[in-house]
């Protein structure tokens, strides 16, 4: 098994090969490939690369699928015995990515 840690909009997923993960919104078109290189950490057949803060040698390619709307998110504020209450919401936006492949620069 082949899997890597990376980072995405400052927030950290682990990616494993051919398998598809939701993450924030990339504004970038629908079956448009990416590389990633902002690598944490990879494992691979029992090799384990941790990278300080990042791995240079290891880029992950990813392919945009489909950009969704998640669930409904809900803020409401009160002030207690003041009649001050405001309800608010959005949803927000996620993009479906494929990984297609862990690529490694020799050195």
């Amino acid at each position: 098994m082949i899997y890597a840690i990376v980072n995405i909009k400052d927030k950290q997923f682990k990616l494993v090969e051919n398998k598809y993960i939701y993450v924030p919104h990339i504004s970038a078109k629908i079956g448009d490939k990416i590389l990633l290189n902002q690598v944490f950490l990879f494992y691979k057949e029992g090799k384990l690369l941790l990278g300080y803060p990042f791995l240079d040698r290891i880029s992950i390619e990813i392919e945009i699928l489909q950009h969704i709307k998640g669930k409904k998110i809900f803020i409401f504020k009160k002030k207690r015995r003041k009649g001050y209450k405001v309800k608010n919401g959005f949803r927000p936006l996620f993009s479906k990515i494929k990984i297609i492949s862990f690529l490694e620069k020799k050195q």
